[in-house]
């Protein structure tokens, strides 16, 4: 019985995350409303709040399964053999994500908690896995650099892409256009590379 009840809670659960992943990749997450989830599954409003300890709670984890999402779409990319041409898959790899998961992707970085703290360390975890795709090419450019150095300039990496990617996708000003974004992000990547002498 309690078996049984575990795996309905289980399939409630899932069902919700799905279900807010679609939302918020219909309409993003400015227009995320957890009484849309709870009609879109056929349940109470009330009852989300029994299986996810608040809203932020339900976002948070279609965050995570998102990033799991980037992380399997980006490591097929990673297995190339010089740093240039896998830092430069990485950050197309990143960019034709975003483009295809735009909403989803954009909720990863507009999602604030409700109560102004970080983000949980579980959640930060998915983040670094992600760094570390970058930090063994890195690694190959700059064998000295390990450790926090090492991981520093992984981020430093993932901002200026990042970068590009997010006010080019966004139409913000000085954005690239969409049939440029691929072949300026190699530029831009291999310009990195050369000038750390690899």
């Amino acid at each position: 019985m309690v078996g049984k009840r575990q795996e309905k809670r289980e399939a409630l659960r899932r069902n919700l995350i799905g279900a807010a992943a679609a939302r918020i990749e219909e309409g993003g997450l400015s227009a995320f409303r957890a009484r849309d989830v709870a009609a879109d599954v056929g349940c109470a409003l009330g009852t989300i709040y029994t299986v996810f300890q608040d809203l932020d709670d339900l976002i948070l984890q279609v965050n995570a399964e998102t990033l799991q999402d980037l992380g399997r779409s980006l490591a097929p990319t990673s297995d190339v053999e010089t740093p240039k041409t896998a830092l430069t898959a990485l950050a197309q790899g990143y960019a034709r994500f975003a483009a295809k998961n735009f909403n989803r992707w954009n909720a990863l970085f507009d999602h604030r908690m409700a109560d102004g703290g970080p983000s949980p360390d579980w959640l930060l975890a998915h983040h670094s896995t992600l760094l570390r795709l970058l930090e063994r090419h890195i690694a190959k450019l700059t064998p000295g650099l390990a450790g926090e150095a090492l991981t520093l300039r992984a981020r430093t990496w993932f901002a200026a892409v990042h970068g590009i990617v997010s006010i080019s996708l966004q139409k913000r000003f000085l954005g690239l256009p969409d049939d440029r974004l691929m072949e300026e992000l190699e530029v831009f990547v291999g310009q990195v590379v050369a000038g750390s002498g690899r």
